[in-house]
Order: structure tokens, then C-alpha cells, then sequence
């Protein structure tokens, strides 16, 4: 990464409500530890028009809070200029990356690498299941594997 050369990286989910924001919270916590929050620009989106202009799901909140991460967002759709102005667009699971890859097609300009967050896993869990339906201890397992994965795609070189 060339020096003041900041990355992107957009997180995305169905709704946009329980787990890309808080996968967008703890990468925003990690590069902030690691005092390098100036060389990353960090959002969430959702690939639905469901819960636009919500805040994220009490759940997911509440468990930000048990771990000490600070979470502000309000649900958004990903747009064509995400695909063009993001270097990469990391997805919960197979209808989130099929959906993010249609959409792309239509964005003749699009820089963004579109993966699965899971791809990072070191423990191979690819799909990060949907805890809408759950309970707190789903919004655990997605706050678990979300941080796994965040620092495995921190510590790659970009």
C-alpha cells in the first residue's frame, strides 16, 4: 500500500441491521488499535431495501456493548458508486455475493474485489449465518466470526 494511500472496504449484508454493521464495527475497532483507522475508509450497506434508515438490530447492539465496541449506523442500500469507489466488498453469504455480483455487472467501472468475509476465516466457517431469526447467542457467533475474519483480512497485505 503506497504511502496516504487509503484502502476501502465495504461490508455488506441482506438488511444492513445485524451483521454487516457489526462487522463494520470491529474493523473499525481493529484499525483503530492498531492506530492505522487514517488508511481505511470502513462502511456498511445492505443489498435489500428492507430496513433502510434503520439502526442496527438491539441485539447486535448489545452485544457491541458486552465487548466494548462502539457501533453507530443507519441501514443503507449499496449503490453503483460503492462498487466503483470501494476496493473491496466483503459479504455474509452465497445470496449476498450473488446479489453483489449481479449488481456489479451493471457497473461498468467497478473496482471492487466482491468476497465472501468468511473467506478469511482461519477457522473455514464461509458463510456467516443470518441472526435475525436467533438469539442473542446467534449475534454471538456472528460477533465471533466477523472479528476472526476482520483481523485475518487486516493482516493480509492489500
Amino acid at each position: 500500500m503506497a504511502a496516504g494511500e487509503a484502502k476501502s472496504v465495504l461490508f455488506v449484508c441482506l438488511g444492513n441491521i445485524c451483521r454487516s454493521p457489526i462487522a463494520e464495527a470491529v474493523f473499525r475497532k481493529l484499525v483503530t488499535d492498531e492506530k492505522v483507522e487514517h488508511k481505511w475508509r470502513i462502511d456498511s450497506a445492505a443489498t435489500s431495501t428492507y430496513e433502510i434508515g434503520s439502526p442496527p438490530d438491539y441485539r447486535g447492539q448489545n452485544c457491541m456493548k458486552k465487548h466494548g465496541i462502539p457501533m453507530s449506523h443507519i441501514a443503507r442500500q449499496v449503490t453503483k458508486e460503492d462498487f466503483q469507489t470501494f476496493d473491496y466488498i466483503l459479504c455474509m453469504d452465497e445470496n449476498n455475493l450473488r446479489d453483489l455480483n449481479r449488481k456489479s455487472n451493471q457497473v461498468k467501472d467497478c473496482k471492487a474485489k466482491i468476497e465472501l468475509l468468511g473467506s478469511y476465516d482461519p477457522q473455514k466457517q464461509l458463510i456467516i449465518e443470518d441472526p435475525y431469526y436467533g438469539n442473542e447467542k446467534d449475534f454471538e457467533t456472528v460477533y465471533e466470526q466477523c472479528l476472526r475474519c476482520c483481523k485475518a483480512f487486516l493482516e493480509k497485505p492489500h
